[in-house]
């Protein structure tokens, strides 16, 4: 019976690969079955589980890709005992954490110490050193634990493994159109459903699911990708169809982006074009310390005297808008509820940080403990908070959670992943990676700023992404091989294989 099922495959295919798939033919009809006898249909995950064990065990390579491919369609979902978490992407990411620590572990002789010693990686692994310190200390340690866990999979997935897996050009490209393509999916089905509301501003949240959770992480993916778009352009020839399906691109892109209704994506976008035109004529780190030092004045001057409840809103006047002309009115006069609600958590961190400097009230735990640190002059109509959403900040949200000493090594992360972007396109001006990852990493910056969004899929990923991108480009720049098996061309040359011609 076997050898007559063997016969349909083709003459010379392999016998362990005929055998492969008619397993997963037999186990497709068994969970089948099974789904119908016991009508519970989640035995239907049974193959595309086993599947992905197979290719991970093949090459965990496409494991990743189809990861990455699944971040811009990926749903958040709550589960019963009230955990969240996001579908497909974290399952793939913990899988791939341990597929690629048990890589590194089976074949460490191979690998060399470049990457590891690092100063950006240092200081990465300090800082996650420094949150299980926390983690330890925390008010809260079961809350913290999972924070740590979450930081951990992001780190081991998409800094040390993408790092791994990305070394070549040509997986940059391939990494930037599995991106691409499946984000394009997501914005068509948008673009249907908001068209129904005729793109109003009022509606854009109700047309998100299942992809996003609000327009505001919706806007940075889109805003964080956009300098990968860019990148494409590099190897597509002037001339050629595909450049002026490449503008085309380009257009729609601007068009999401526009349509998301999100102030922080507008200046975000800026910034980052700013930043660009710095990097290349090398004003970029003074600015950055520059900007530092301002913004530690502000602080500095609206602590003096409480000088900051100078800011406290108009309670009455302070509310929800459904028209957006109207809320950009509203931001520019202190009136708009998501800013002001933000100025009131903020408020909040800062006194919280006075409470707990050295290590933090741990991290994870700031919705928890907040309440009486808050000043009712900010209060506002949202102020509740029956979403349980975090401060709105990272910056602010590590400050409170792993105290000055967290804040400084994050600060000090950030400063190391900079200042080596600025490194490698002054010492070589055409690096189409380092420009697309510097001014991606740029963007999240922004949007850390006003949000928390590090241990999120859609933004999180990319943060280290963009890190170990860095990291990969600088030590092959400076003739020092990464670790494992790469390619030893220099991004020039092979930029120069992908030339597509039409």
């Amino acid at each position: 019976m076997r050898d007559r099922l063997l016969s349909y495959f083709p003459r010379g295919t392999d016998t362990i690969h005929r055998s492969t798939w008619l397993f997963f033919a037999g186990l497709w009809t068994q969970s089948w079955l099974a789904a119908l006898w016991e009508n519970h249909w989640i035995w239907l995950l049974a193959v595309p589980v086993a599947f992905i064990l197979y290719l991970s065990i093949l090459d965990f390579r496409i494991i990743f890709f189809l990861l990455l491919g699944s971040i811009p369609l990926s749903t958040e979902m709550v589960l019963e005992n009230g955990l969240g978490t996001d579908l497909p992407t974290e399952p793939l990411i913990i899988g791939l954490m341990l597929v690629g620590w048990s890589y590194f572990l089976l074949h460490f002789p191979k690998f060399g110490g470049a990457f590891l010693s690092h100063p950006v990686t240092l200081l990465l692994l300090l800082h996650l050193a420094w949150t299980l310190v926390t983690t330890l200390h925390s008010r809260d340690m079961v809350v913290s634990l999972k924070f740590l866990l979450a930081k951990g999979w992001y780190l081991s997935t998409f800094y040390f493994l993408a790092a791994y897996l990305l070394r070549p050009a040509g997986q940059i490209r391939i990494m930037v159109w599995v991106l691409i393509v499946p984000a394009l999916l997501s914005i068509g089905i948008i673009w249907i459903r908001h068209a129904t509301f005729n793109f109003s501003f009022e509606d854009i949240r109700r047309v998100l699911h299942p992809f996003q959770r609000n327009h505001v992480n919706y806007a940075a993916m889109l805003s964080l990708l956009l300098p990968w778009v860019l990148y494409l352009r590099g190897s597509l020839n002037r001339g050629s169809r595909l450049r002026a399906l490449w503008w085309a691109l380009v257009v729609v892109w601007l068009a999401a982006i526009l349509l998301s209704y999100t102030r922080a994506a507008y200046l975000a976008i800026l910034l980052a074009a700013f930043a660009a035109l710095l990097l290349r004529i090398r004003w970029f780190l003074p600015v950055v310390y520059l900007t530092l030092g301002l913004t530690v004045a502000v602080i500095a001057g609206l602590s003096r005297k409480n000088s900051y409840l100078d800011l406290a809103p108009n309670y009455d006047r302070t509310i929800s808008h459904t028209q957006f002309d109207d809320l950009m009115d509203a931001t520019v006069k202190m009136e708009d509820i998501s800013t002001m609600e933000r100025l009131y958590r903020w408020v909040a961190g800062a006194h919280m940080s006075v409470a707990e400097p050295w290590l933090g009230f741990g991290p994870g735990t700031f919705t928890r403990y907040y309440k009486p640190f808050t000043v009712s002059g900010f209060r506002t109509y949202v102020s509740d908070n029956e979403e349980k959403s975090g401060i709105h900040s990272y910056f602010l949200m590590v400050l409170v959670e792993q105290g000055f000493p967290g804040l400084f090594i994050f600060l000090l992360f950030i400063l190391a992943v900079l200042h080596t972007g600025q490194r490698i396109i002054s010492r070589k001006r055409n690096s189409p990676t380092a420009m697309a990852a510097t001014a991606s990493f740029i963007v999240i910056l922004v949007f850390l700023s006003i949000n928390d969004l590090v241990e999120t899929d859609k933004i999180g990923s990319f943060f280290f992404l963009c890190a170990a991108l860095l990291v990969h480009t600088d030590l092959l720049e400076m003739g020092k091989s990464p670790e494992g098996p790469n390619d030893t061309r220099t991004e020039e040359e092979s930029e120069g294989d992908s030339q597509v011609t039409q």
